[in-house]
């Protein structure tokens, strides 16, 4: 289907453009966000009789999301979260969690603002981009830890992974005993019960 853009989307175009896209998007997501009309000919008219007031709201908005945009400078959000070992999330960190924590830190935005390509599955520090205006982005820090302490690390930039398997080497935590003679499965603790007993 052939559309008539009333506002720059990404990966399409801009405002006026006439772009063919596949059906179910115009119809489930262009033209009820009101953000194409169906390029025909009463629409061409409709469309260049109010390009100009189309463009300057545009502007508008635009100014807008730009002075919102200063006060996101460095913005940062931390959540936390439990996690294996080996840092894998017990679920995973979603868009709305990303929502609740930049409104807590001040920042109002609004679910589809947010653009998460992939689902934040393990602790670490992401970029996530936050969209305020089809032509204003910005972009978010988010720290994901275990604990306050781990996030505080995580944000000077220490790899708390790398840390935990170094004092896990270190200490001994991660080598398990190995006796050739032992029966396959059994565990070091039962070999040294056996061997006192």
């Amino acid at each position: 289907m052939d559309v008539i853009l009333l506002e720059r989307v990404e990966k399409l175009g801009g405002i006026g453009d006439v772009v063919k896209v596949k059906d179910g998007f115009a119809r489930n997501f262009l033209l009820p966000n009101k953000k194409a009309l169906r390029a025909n000919e009463a629409n061409r008219k409709v469309f260049e009789a109010n390009r100009a007031r189309i463009e300057s709201e545009n502007a508008n908005r635009r100014g807008e999301a730009e002075i919102e945009a200063k006060s996101f400078k460095d913005a940062q959000v931390t959540i936390i979260r439990q996690a294996s070992n080996a840092g894998q999330l017990y679920g995973s960190v979603a868009v709305r969690d990303l929502v609740e924590a930049l409104n807590e830190a001040g920042h109002k935005v609004a679910k589809a603002s947010i653009v998460l390509d992939r689902p934040i599955k393990a602790i670490g520090v992401y970029d996530v981009r936050v969209a305020l205006h089809p032509e204003v982005s910005v972009n978010v820090k988010v720290n994901v830890a275990r604990s306050p302490e781990e996030a505080d690390l995580q944000s000077q930039g220490v790899d708390v992974m790398a840390q935990v398997f170094e004092e896990g080497r270190d200490q001994g935590g991660f080598i398990e005993e190995y006796d050739a003679n032992a029966e396959p499965g059994a565990s070091a603790e039962v070999r040294q019960d056996e061997a006192q007993g």
